[in-house]
C-alpha cells in the first residue's frame, strides 16, 4: 500500500435488512480513511452508522459492494476472525470488559490467540494500561473502576494488538461529561503521538469535533462531508444544516414566518433558547474576531 492509497475503503457498499420490507441499512456506500487520520461518523439513529462500522470491522458481510483494508478486499480474506484480531481494534459505548478478569488480564485477552508467550502477553498488556494512565489499577476488577477507566481499559484493549484501525462506536455514550472528554482526548493523544486511525461513530457534535473529518449519514448514505476547521466553523456548519438555516440562506420569509417565534405578544420558550445560544455564538464570534 502507498503512502497515497487510503487505508480504508468502501466501494458502492451495500447493506439490506429483511424480506417482505427491505430495510436499505446502507445505499451504495463510498468511503475513504487515510492513515493517521480521525473521522467522526455522525447522523441520526437508523441512518447506518453502527452498520457502517461493523462493515468496516468484518463483524458483519455486506449484500453488495466491497470493504478494502490495507488494500486487501475483505471479502477474499480466508481467515477473518485472524484478520480482523490482528487489524481491527474495537471500542463500544458498553465496554464489554470481562468482569471476573482484571484490567490487566482484559488487556491480555485479543493477545491470547496469538502464539506470544504469557510473559510477552503480559509485558504488552501492562504497556497499553500505562499508555491509557492505568498502570496503578492493573489488579482491579472492572467493579473497581470508574466508567472513565473502565472504558480507558476498553481502549488499551483495543490497541494491545496493534491494529491499523480502531473503531469506536459511541466511546463516551454512557459516561459523565468528565470522563467522556477524557477519553476524547486520550484517542486524539493517541492519534497524535502514535499515529493511531480511528473512526469514532457518535451522536454528540462535541465529540465529533475532535476529528478531522465529520461524516453525516441519513437513510444509509454519506450525505455531508467537511474537514472540521474549528468551533467557529462548526457552529456555522450545525446552523446551515438545520431547517432554520436552510431557510435563512433560501431567505424563505413564508417558512420563516410559520416557526414558533411569538406567542402572545412574547417570545416562546424555543425562540428565548434560540435566543440564548445566538447571544453565545455572537460573543465567541466576537472574542475570535
Amino acid at each position: 500500500m502507498t503512502p497515497r492509497e487510503p487505508l480504508v475503503r468502501t466501494e458502492a457498499l451495500t447493506k439490506l435488512y429483511g424480506e417482505a420490507i427491505v430495510i436499505r441499512a446502507l445505499d451504495q456506500v463510498n468511503l475513504s480513511i487515510y492513515q493517521g487520520e480521525i473521522v467522526a461518523v455522525m447522523g441520526p439513529s437508523g441512518s447506518g452508522k453502527s452498520t457502517l462500522l461493523h462493515m468496516l470491522g468484518a463483524l458483519d458481510l455486506p449484500t453488495s459492494g466491497k470493504v478494502f483494508i490495507g488494500g486487501q478486499d475483505v471479502a477474499q480474506i480466508r481467515d477473518i476472525d485472524r484478520f480482523r484480531s490482528e487489524t481491527v481494534g474495537f471500542v463500544f459505548q458498553m465496554h464489554n470488559l470481562i468482569p471476573t478478569l482484571t484490567a490487566l488480564e482484559n488487556v491480555e485477552v485479543p493477545l491470547r490467540g496469538r502464539r506470544m508467550p504469557s510473559a510477552a502477553r503480559r509485558k504488552r498488556a501492562l504497556e497499553m494500561l500505562e499508555l491509557v494512565g492505568l498502570a496503578d489499577r492493573l489488579d482491579h476488577l472492572p467493579s473497581q473502576l470508574s466508567g472513565g477507566q473502565r472504558q480507558r481499559v476498553a481502549v488499551a484493549r483495543a490497541l494491545a494488538n496493534a491494529p491499523s484501525l480502531v473503531l469506536a462506536d459511541e466511546p463516551t455514550g454512557n459516561l459523565d461529561s468528565v470522563s467522556g472528554e477524557e477519553i476524547i482526548q486520550l484517542l486524539t493523544t493517541l492519534n497524535r503521538e502514535h499515529g493511531a486511525t480511528i473512526l469514532i461513530v457518535t451522536h454528540d457534535r462535541h465529540v465529533a469535533r475532535a476529528a478531522q473529518r465529520i461524516l453525516t449519514m441519513h437513510d444509509g448514505q454519506i450525505v455531508d462531508e467537511h474537514r472540521v476547521l474549528g468551533p467557529l466553523f462548526e457552529d456555522l456548519h450545525a446552523l446551515a444544516q438545520s431547517d432554520l438555516g436552510r431557510s435563512l440562506a433560501r431567505r424563505d420569509i413564508e417558512a420563516l414566518a410559520r416557526l414558533p417565534f411569538v406567542e402572545d405578544g412574547q417570545l416562546t420558550p424555543g425562540a428565548q433558547e434560540l435566543s440564548r445560544v445566538l447571544a453565545e455564538f455572537a460573543e465567541r464570534a466576537g472574542a475570535g474576531a
